[in-house]
């Protein structure tokens, strides 16, 4: 069983609704906003202020309907963090977009100059690290993965805040559709999430959320009950809260996801490029994308809240937390002695 210390659980308590759900917003991505900006400028780097620009705006335009902000410390925490709402939760990303990749496999790092004690420090509610994994990479790479998580939730629990994980399958060079992109791997195999979930899903890494892909390819959540018992079996062996990611699907798709994951017990969504890719298709028109932001994209976020709403599990009373859900302890005189600092 599990139960959250004070700092973690006030960090999961910021990051949800009254009700425990997390409707959560990702500004953090990198290479999906860089990218596209140095392709239209013809640049081969996206110049720090539109890359930060862009970012601003979806702070500005979707806060309002989240319950948290995902930022990154490169352009967005910078740029915007004088306009995040101080009452949404805020959770920090640490490691790098650019991950080392050979034969056997991917391997991630921190962001240089980057921990998660200056996100604590910062007074960040959260720390989120994105590792991709595959079970079947070679055995140096998928102990070099575990080694990586397992030291970052180490430091979440010295620092006493919580340690949202991200895993994503990827393709290997071997494969068929193997490209280096941050999109969602074609073709995916629904055991390697699965068997990557149960990997990290092991108390020695010390994860308080899951944010979890698609188990199957996002235009196969289809509504059937065969593709429902992948998803239940992914919310068991997650065995704590956990969210969906969009990993660049469609609204539409993502809706269905979603549909699954609640179904299955997610506690909710943290989410990105479903909410906002089409408007950023409209750069460099700035008022275009400030419209579709302030039009289309708030009404899809407010969609997939009010489904959260109605069929998200709360996080609180996940079935780790034992009959009595997440609650502060101990709830008496005795705190402040059993409370370790640093």
């Amino acid at each position: 069983m599990m139960n959250p210390t004070p700092g973690k659980l006030w960090g999961l308590r910021r990051m949800a609704d009254q009700n425990g759900i997390f409707k959560m917003t990702a500004v953090d991505q990198r290479p999906p906003i860089k990218g596209p900006i140095a392709a239209q400028l013809g640049v081969e780097h996206a110049p720090w202020d539109q890359v930060a620009g862009f970012k601003g705006l979806l702070v500005e335009t979707l806060q309002a309907n989240s319950t948290a902000m995902l930022l990154d410390p490169h352009f967005a925490i910078p740029h915007s963090i004088d306009k995040v709402d101080p009452t949404k939760g805020l959770i920090v990303t640490l490691e790098d977009s650019l991950f080392q990749e050979d034969e056997g496999g991917r391997t991630s790092a921190d962001i240089d100059d980057w921990s998660v004690e200056k996100i604590k420090r910062m007074g960040g509610d959260a720390v989120k690290v994105l590792a991709w994994y595959r079970p079947d990479a070679a055995e140096r790479v998928c102990k070099a993965q575990q080694d990586y998580v397992k030291r970052l939730g180490e430091q979440c629990a010295k620092y006493d805040i919580p340690f949202l994980f991200e895993l994503l399958v990827y393709p290997l060079a071997s494969d068929q559709h193997q490209t280096k992109e941050y999109v969602e791997m074609k073709g995916k195999n629904s055991d390697h999430v699965l068997q990557s979930v149960e990997e990290f899903a092991k108390p020695e890494y010390g994860i308080d959320v899951f944010k979890l892909e698609s188990p199957v390819n996002a235009e196969d959540a289809d509504g059937s009950a065969k593709t429902q018992a992948i998803f239940d079996e992914m919310g068991r062996l997650a065995g704590r809260p956990w969210v969906m990611l969009s990993a660049g699907s469609g609204k539409a798709e993502f809706k269905n996801i979603l549909e699954h994951a609640f179904a299955a017990g997610a506690s909710g969504f943290l989410a990105g490029r479903a909410i906002w890719l089409d408007a950023f298709n409209a750069y460099p028109n700035w008022d275009q994308i400030r419209k579709e932001l302030e039009t289309d994209a708030v009404a899809y976020l407010k969609d997939i809240g009010s489904l959260a709403d109605s069929q998200a599990k709360s996080w609180q009373t996940h079935k780790c937390y034992g009959a009595m859900g997440a609650h502060f302890a101990p709830a008496d005189a005795s705190f402040r002695h059993q409370y370790e600092g640093f």
